[in-house]
């Protein structure tokens, strides 16, 4: 009688830095005496929710490939993640993406209310920069940190990515085709390599590259400018961090599609539902996953000119690929 035997986990690259990243955030979760108690109750709950810490980590793996140290890294690595939790607290509400699960849990407004969730994002998006100030004894990496943080969560990228996103919701020149809401997202007439460069697509890519795509780059970015990197290794990790940022995304969009709600940590089908623009809904299912592929061997290609030292980068490739949530 045979046995399926389990699917070995995946190396993501960083299983070793969530330690460090975790007693950081616990760390960082000191708003000052002057922050009532539950406005810092649900700033904490947001920021240490159970998740990947993949933005954070990234920090610490661009330092690390540019010769630099992890530990000096740090503070990059907790202000990308107080942006990261900001924003998903705002995205999650009923104006915004109204959710009401994310990370297993309940969203911050429904473990709250709404407007105890509003001002926990508002204050961890102004905490990261004063952790950043704070933290960062050098201060050219501190102004450079914090300004290049500042312009991936602005209005040109991050919260201008989202501004579109919901602006998408509602063109119904841009809507998902009826197609895209079917069960397995197949059309067999369709080929998707002819639509790849359709506006809708570029589109998609307009909105993901800023709204998902801003903080994998600054991330990267912000781990390069604390190592003290060359442009080459700058350049390296830009090409990296847009190829790998898009194809989180695409997965993303798959995972909604195909994945469990309680795999996923949230409720999976919304997006369709909503009618936003996915790249299964534009692409099918097996011209998203080709997408993907090919987002990712762009960004090995990139990780592989650092050598030895870009190891976590190429498994980090590989994890986004095959990630199961």
């Amino acid at each position: 009688m045979s046995s399926t035997r389990p699917k070995a986990p995946i190396d993501c690259g960083f299983d070793d830095l969530r330690p460090t990243i975790e007693q950081a955030l616990e760390q960082a979760c000191e708003f000052g005496s002057g922050c009532p108690s539950r406005l810092s109750e649900a700033m904490g709950y947001a920021l240490l929710a159970p998740g990947k810490r993949l933005r954070p980590a990234l920090v610490m793996m661009a330092a690390e490939c540019c010769g630099g140290s992890m530990e000096d890294a740090l503070p990059g690595a907790v202000a990308v993640e107080m942006i990261h939790a900001y924003s998903l607290i705002h995205d999650d509400l009923p104006a915004m993406d109204d959710d009401d699960l994310r990370r297993g849990r309940p969203t911050v407004h429904i473990k709250y209310d709404e407007a105890t969730a509003i001002l926990a994002g508002d204050g961890l998006l102004t905490q990261a920069f004063a952790h950043l100030s704070q933290h960062v004894p050098e201060p050219s990496k501190a102004i450079s940190a914090i300004r290049a943080l500042s312009v991936a969560a602005g209005a040109s990228r991050l919260v201008g990515g989202q501004a579109d996103d919901l602006a998408a919701e509602q063109d119904t020149r841009l809507a998902e085709p009826s197609h895209a809401k079917t069960a397995g997202c197949q059309d067999d007439t369709l080929d998707w390599s002819d639509l790849i460069d359709s506006p809708r697509i570029q589109q998609l890519e307009s909105i993901h590259r800023r709204k998902t795509g801003a903080l994998f780059s600054v991330s990267l970015d912000l781990g390069a400018i604390l190592a003290d990197a060359n442009e080459k290794q700058r350049d390296l990790l830009s090409r990296y961090s847009a190829a790998i940022g898009l194809a989180f995304q695409v997965v993303d969009d798959l995972l909604d599609y195909t994945a469990e709600a309680t795999t996923l940590g949230k409720r999976n089908g919304k997006d369709a539902d909503r009618g936003k623009l996915t790249y299964p809904g534009l692409l099918g299912l097996d011209g998203a996953r080709q997408k993907a592929r090919e987002l990712i061997a762009s960004a090995r290609r990139d990780a592989e000119q650092f050598g030895d030292s870009g190891r976590r980068l190429r498994l980090l490739a590989d994890f986004v690929l095959e990630r199961s949530h």
